[in-house]
């Protein structure tokens, strides 16, 4: 059943805790930019690990976001979503007021993968260096996958409908479209996103097993995805949280629609079987396309899952060139997060974000450290590319085998 025929959603707000900026003016400068922020893994506990260069969080106050009671029981993870989500519900100008009589007309949705690994692994070492009494009583909920969700909701007095979407690294979409699928349901609005913090040493030697994980230790060849010198990708912390309305909830709010989702569809492939990614990751790109009621043509750029493994980018170009057709070799194709690397979960919301921005300013984002790429795609390197886009598509993969694509258009282009 398409979202189109029923209550449509939009973009309202965007919130970014990334590496390259906090709030989504400084990652939208340093993103058009191209500005690659990549670098050499600062975090204590990290030095002589194999993991040497990573998309680092480096300019964040989490007491400049977040009263002390929600930070002694969370993790690093769950305070950049918490904060996304007030950066976030600043810009759609949605307070306490907005649904104070009605807060069952909110709800919350997060994409998370590994969830508090620092907080977990500084518990476990109180507990084997001092023993149990040492383990404080928030262990038992830091540590959760679904933590983010359950703070922001209860921070924000969000008592609509709560989900915590487990789909490996595309769950970033598939929590949107489950946001827009709530909306379609009768919720008025949904805190939608997901924030990731794999870079505490429990958690970068969790990494350590997957066999894509770029170990190069040089910042600007470490994550150089459909380029000969592919060699793995580089792992980040932070992501966004956005606001999605119900279109008619926004407009009588009198606040600015920024985009619409309009469609998503999802795949499964298997985990690591990147030849075979070719035809889910197509098929999740028809699928998409359909929803959205768009034909390939109309697509005017797409952000790229980049993997930056051989097998994976081949996979990914001949998937589009499957679903777009000839328009697939002509379309611009970008990946600005080779800039910040691969935040898992928070990676495609951060995608999403960049691709609003892309549409309002009109400029497509270069791919920071690609230079000459070896696949038939137009993939924007270099310098922003100035265009007219009225239809962006978001592609994102898992390592366990997700596959999923989001269609987004311009508010100017959606049906009345």
């Amino acid at each position: 059943m398409s979202i189109r025929t029923h209550r449509r959603s939009v973009i309202t707000g965007i919130g970014v805790v990334a590496p390259n900026g906090v709030g989504a003016g400084a990652f939208w400068r340093q993103t058009q930019e191209g500005v690659s922020v990549l670098d050499l893994v600062s975090r204590e506990g990290c030095e002589n690990l194999p993991l040497r260069v990573a998309g680092e969080v480096r300019d964040f106050d989490p007491v400049a976001f977040i009263e002390e009671r929600y930070l002694v029981q969370t993790d690093r993870f769950t305070h950049y979503a918490m904060a996304a989500a007030d950066l976030a519900l600043d810009d759609a100008r949605l307070g306490r007021a907005d649904y104070e009589d009605t807060p069952f007309s909110v709800g919350v949705v997060t994409a998370a993968g590994s969830g508090g690994g620092e907080f977990g692994q500084r518990e476990l070492q109180r507990l084997w260096g001092q023993g149990s009494r040492y383990v404080g009583p928030y262990q038992s909920i830091a540590w959760f996958y679904a933590a983010s969700t359950g703070q922001i909701s209860i921070r924000g007095g969000f008592k609509g409908p709560c989900a915590v979407v487990a789909s490996d690294e595309a769950g970033g979409l598939d929590a949107l479209m489950h946001a827009a699928r709530t909306i379609r349901r009768g919720t008025d609005a949904v805190v939608v996103g997901a924030a990731e913090a794999p870079l505490a040493p429990y958690s970068v030697v969790c990494q350590l097993g997957y066999e894509d994980l770029s170990v190069c230790g040089e910042p600007t060849r470490a994550y150089r995805p459909f380029t000969s010198d592919a060699c793995g990708f580089v792992p980040a912390e932070g992501g966004a949280m956005l606001v999605v309305e119900e279109e008619t909830a926004a407009l009588d709010r009198g606040v600015r629609i920024r985009a619409e989702l309009a469609g998503h569809a999802a795949t499964f492939t298997g985990a690591s079987r990147w030849e075979q990614s070719r035809e889910g990751l197509a098929h999740a790109i028809e699928g998409a396309l359909a929803e959205a009621g768009c034909a390939p043509e109309e697509v005017d750029v797409v952000f790229a899952d980049a993997l930056g493994v051989p097998s994976a980018d081949r996979a990914e170009a001949l998937a589009i060139a499957d679903a777009l057709g000839a328009h697939g070799r002509r379309v611009p194709v970008t990946a600005p997060k080779t800039g910040i690397g691969r935040a898992y979960c928070g990676a495609p919301v951060l995608d999403t974000s960049a691709a609003v921005l892309a549409m309002e300013h009109g400029l497509i984002p270069p791919t920071p450290n690609v230079f000459e790429v070896c696949h038939d795609l137009d993939v924007v390197t270099g310098r922003a590319r100035p265009a007219e886009l009225r239809t962006a598509l978001v592609l994102s993969r898992g390592l366990m085998g997700s596959n999923a694509a989001l269609v987004l258009r311009h508010p100017t282009d959606s049906p009345l």
